[in-house]
């Protein structure tokens, strides 16, 4: 663990010192470059990282630093699914942790704040990208003008379906609904677009919804689409979403699946198309874990273990038959993909195993990539060459699972045994309470943070019984509601103060009395149950 975090200061420091504000740092020659659009990106990923790992002051300074120094309206062409993944979601992610980081959160919060709402701003600006026949996006945007005449519409399934975690974040936090909306209408297009035997392909048409490439897989161009059913299922507690890729898992299985490897089928005929294994694969025996397919995670996880030991790292593309590395696709750029399943197996399993591929991993980068300025991309896993390029993953996931990996006791494993509670406008609201939700860039999303900003109608239960409950006990005395005046029925309101034996005695309007209790319009709640807020929020 502390040989992880020595590796996180080591990149994280020379990124300051040389690349501060581009994108990137390039370690090969201490100095920066912007990638995914001029946003100082490795500074929003390794943010809640610096929590992670304990930094309360520097992750206070940074948020000072970025809320001074990002500007999104710029005339910049930015990938619509990177740009979320790191950027909404990162910002997101410590939105929801600057309290426990010791921040001065505004009143209102977790509802309302400034890294919030930079947030929105950023989601806001990949809208356009939406509005398609289809509602499957474009996948790249202009930030100041929307999409650019002439832009390609073909664009790969992951980047259509990988942005329910953190849009359905943003609609429950700020209350308006068009996030999640078009995250789910995009996931709902690509479901709808499934071949006879229920596969996806790798790149789509967003205006015509043809399938431009048919090659059906869990790898590059598809892998975060899966995984954004099964986390946006456990966030939102969706049963769609579940069986949805429930009903992919079972085509995969039979199509993609040989001796625990998945290799790459054509989407409609099933038959093999290229046997090989990529490393962006290697997130699928974590999210077997997530379903509790545990003994199956395991297998495929060793097979990957067994490359890794072979290599020194996962190369991109690896033969399956011929067990060896794909021509121009043998490099390793740090990836996260096997250490973050060896993370969610470990917490399942606590098989040692696990923990020595998490030290073969801290042994590899150090050995292989490790320069005077930060880490380089390893260019050939074959001779170790090495490439000008730390990409800004490595901070936001690689070495931050590595990190969990050997840190049983952070605050992200914590099993509910301790929380915190915040008054929000909404009530009381349990926050860090665990059961985080990883995005797909490894900014965790605090689950119970989505119920603290409105009621949600299937909350609307506990309030009744609860009224029932009030009702029950007071059922001598008589409470009359203010009614808003379009509402009125013509008779005026008692007293509500008046809980007296006379009182007790007077008859009710015959209108009023066949009235429910429950299903009073819409109104603020005058009352002492007020602490609650707005109690009845539709006609039910």
């Amino acid at each position: 663990r502390e040989r992880v975090r020595a590796m996180f200061y080591h990149a994280y420091e020379h990124y300051l010192e040389s690349a501060f504000p581009y994108d990137e740092l390039r370690p090969l020659t201490c100095d920066g470059q912007d990638t995914w659009g001029s946003f100082s990106l490795t500074l929003i990923d390794a943010l809640d990282t610096l929590l992670i790992l304990g930094n309360v002051s520097e992750f206070q300074r940074v948020i000072n630093v970025l809320q001074e120094g990002v500007d999104f309206d710029i005339d910049v062409n930015a990938s619509v699914f990177e740009t979320n993944i790191r950027v909404v979601g990162g910002l997101l992610s410590a939105h929801l942790l600057s309290k426990k980081a010791g921040v001065e959160v505004e009143v209102g919060w977790p509802c309302s704040g400034p890294l919030l709402r930079m947030a929105e701003e950023a989601a806001r600006k990949l809208l356009p990208a939406f509005q398609t026949p289809t509602g499957m996006p474009y996948g790249t945007v202009n930030l100041l003008h929307g999409v650019n005449p002439g832009e390609t519409s073909v664009t790969c399934t992951a980047g259509i379906g990988t942005f329910i975690v953190e849009f359905a974040t943003l609609s429950h936090l700020t209350g308006d609904p068009v996030f999640e909306d078009v995250a789910r209408k995009a996931l709902k297009a690509l479901w709808k677009n499934r071949s006879d035997i229920g596969l996806v392909g790798n790149h789509i048409d967003v205006i015509t919804a043809k399938w431009v490439a048919q090659d059906a897989g869990i790898g590059a161009g598809v892998d975060s689409y899966f995984e954004y059913l099964v986390k946006g299922a456990i966030l939102l507690q969706d049963k769609e979403l579940m069986s949805m890729f429930l009903e992919y898992n079972k085509a995969i299985k039979n199509y993609t699946k040989f001796d625990d490897w998945y290799l790459w089928v054509q989407m409609y005929k099933g038959t093999v198309s290229m046997p090989v294994f990529q490393s962006l694969e290697a997130y699928w025996p974590g999210l077997q874990s997530l379903i509790g397919d545990v003994d199956n995670a395991m297998r495929t996880f060793l097979n990957y273990y067994t490359v890794w030991k072979q290599f020194g790292g996962l190369p991109e593309f690896y033969n399956i038959p011929q067990g060896y590395t794909v021509d121009k696709r043998e490099g390793y750029p740090l990836r996260p993909e096997l250490i973050e399943s060896a993370m969610y197996l470990y917490r399942a399993t606590r098989d040692p195993t696990l923990l020595e591929l998490g030290r073969d991993a801290v042994e590899s980068i150090e050995k292989i990539s490790k320069v005077d300025c930060g880490f380089a991309t390893i260019k050939d896993l074959r001779d170790h060459r090495l490439d000008n390029r730390m990409e800004s993953f490595f901070l936001a996931e690689t070495v931050k699972y590595l990190y969990l990996l050997f840190d049983p006791d952070n605050f992200i494993h914590n099993d509910g045994s301790v929380f915190d509670v915040v008054i929000t406008p909404f009530g009381e609201c349990v926050l860090n309470a665990g059961g985080y939700v990883f995005n797909t860039e490894a900014h965790p999303i605090d689950p119970a943070a989505l119920h603290c900003c409105r009621k949600r109608k299937e909350e609307q239960w506990e309030v009744e019984d609860l009224m029932r409950e009030f009702y029950s006990l007071k059922k001598n005395k008589k409470f009359a509601f203010k009614r808003a005046s379009d509402h009125s029925e013509g008779e005026s309101a008692k007293d509500p103060e008046g809980p007296s034996s006379e009182k007790g005695g007077e008859k009710r309007n015959s209108k009023k009395s066949s009235h429910s209790l429950l299903s009073c319009p819409t109104q603020s709640f005058n009352s002492k149950l007020a602490v609650l807020g707005q109690v009845f929020l539709d006609n039910t």
